[in-house]
């Protein structure tokens, strides 16, 4: 009887092509993956119209400005500054448990932006869901 002799090099696994396959498998679904960017916040952007709708009266909405250097005035009132809680307390006292009222915020076009975020922030922390802002139409054709 004859028996082997064994050797004293191990076995040898060639990987070459194992990883060939992973990297062309890697490429494919790459290629053909689709991303989809989603928002983490949704929001229903308004639409602009052409016709001129209905406006609240004064007494029936609450009207906050904002002027270029931040301060804030809401029904024509100066608030006292334009500390969140200022603001919330602003609106409570005024609009008291009607949170349906309409919201419009005015602000100026070189007002710092986070005033205006302030703002809307804490209409949104107080349940107002009819926020407006306002701007002003400007013809293209015009010079500024």
């Amino acid at each position: 009887m004859k028996l082997r002799v064994q050797s004293d090099q191990e076995p040898e696994i060639n990987l070459t092509s194992l990883i060939d396959v992973v990297f062309l498998l890697l490429i494919f679904f790459m290629v053909s993956t689709t991303f989809e960017r989603q928002a983490a916040l949704r929001i229903d952007l308004p639409e602009a119209s052409v016709q001129a709708e209905t406006q609240p009266s004064r007494d029936e909405r609450l009207e906050l400005i904002i002027d270029s250097d931040g301060r804030m005035y809401l029904n024509d009132r100066m608030l006292t500054d334009s500390r969140p809680a200022t603001i919330r307390a602003a609106f409570e006292e005024a609009a008291g448990d009607q949170r349906s009222l309409p919201v419009l915020l005015r602000a100026d076009a070189l007002t710092p932006h986070h005033f205006v975020v302030t703002a809307m922030d804490v209409t949104g922390e107080l349940g107002f869901t009819r926020l407006s802002i306002a701007t002003e139409q400007v013809n293209e054709g015009s010079p500024e």
